[in-house]
């Protein structure tokens, strides 16, 4: 087993090693030790990362957190693990963190997150780049959390996004659109976005997939019957990003996605949110619970505002789906 201890700002050069970490079997006890909001005996904070898997939008939600913490100027060590997109592999690090007592953890993505509540009702857990944490079952409410766990959300404009859509592709009859079935928040963001679709007038079908290993077929499946495709923040498309966005530009097929980084590895427009933003809103969550004896179960649930969205296109991909950027105003180009 290796696992990787980053004291303040070690978190950068780790992160690529931490796509392969695996954890050994844990004991049976997981529901946690220690107390919250409490430092070591050295007077520095332990704190449990877990990342659902390794993508660009995780991992500047990553970076934010770490940054936030060393903004606050508090003396910790962070423990970063990555799950690989494997669930039991989640369950096994939310274990092992419950029984080393941390005084803190933080879960990036949704399975990530239900991993960690299952583990531990004690500890502190503050999630991050999940859609909406009451309707994945992590919270009874946005508003009051209720439990050991709050965060920062990932929704983003979806609407918005769909309204996008029309305005690069005008003659867009039939939408795809592509998201992976084990993930709760996309089904959220496909049915907000089914509703922006029916309001435009446009035709639409989901084309989904339940393990990476199916989206290759799925997406030359789609770009066959579609004129656009939309990608919601979908941690296994995103993951994956380069490989869609290459199939859907050779047929011709423009990519509105769900976040600016899906969007500088190949989709070809978004409307999104600053995921490094969201994950520093996480980590001055995280310094609230740890110095200042915050409560989860008290804290709302934390968004970004409309005003931090970004407008982003890829000039690479308008080229090959003949898509005129010149019709929006001011995005930013990659």
């Amino acid at each position: 087993m290796e696992r990787t201890t980053i004291s303040r700002r070690g978190l950068i050069a780790s992160l690529a090693a931490a796509g392969s970490l695996s954890l050994a079997a844990c004991a049976n006890d997981t529901s946690g030790g220690g107390s919250a909001g409490s430092a070591s005996s050295s007077g520095t904070y332990r704190i449990g990362v877990l990342q659902l898997t390794q993508h660009a939008a995780l991992d500047a939600s990553n970076e934010g957190f770490i940054a936030a913490l060393d903004d606050a100027g508090i003396s910790y060590e962070a423990d970063q693990q990555n799950a690989n997109n494997e669930q039991s592999t989640c369950t096994t690090i939310a274990s092992t963190f419950a029984n080393d007592g941390v005084d803190l953890i933080l879960a990036i993505g949704t399975p990530a997150a239900q991993a960690c509540l299952n583990a531990t009702t004690e500890i502190p857990i503050v999630g991050t780049a999940i859609t909406d944490f009451a309707e994945s079952g992590l919270v009874e409410s946005n508003d009051a959390p209720g439990g050991n766990l709050t965060g920062s959300s990932d929704m983003t404009p979806v609407a918005d996004q769909i309204s996008l859509l029309t305005q690069l592709v005008p003659d867009a009859a039939q939408v795809g659109l592509l998201y992976c079935t084990a993930e709760s928040n996309s089904e959220i963001q496909i049915q907000m976005a089914e509703e922006a679709l029916d309001d435009a007038g446009l035709g639409h079908e989901r084309y989904s997939f339940s393990s990476t290993n199916e989206l290759q077929t799925v997406v030359e499946t789609m770009v066959g019957q579609v004129d656009a495709v939309y990608a919601p923040t979908d941690n296994t498309v995103a993951a994956a990003m380069a490989q869609v966005a290459s199939t859907a530009d050779a047929a011709g097929i423009p990519t509105i996605v769900g976040c600016d980084t899906m969007v500088e590895d190949g989709g070809t427009a978004s409307y999104s949110i600053n995921y490094r933003d969201l994950g520093y809103r996480a980590g001055e969550m995280a310094v609230q619970i740890l110095t200042e004896g915050a409560d989860p179960a008290t804290m709302p649930i934390e968004y970004l505002e409309a005003e931090d969205c970004t407008l982003i296109a890829n000039q690479a991909s308008a080229d090959a789906c003949s898509v005129d950027l010149s019709v929006l105003d001011a995005p930013e180009i990659v």
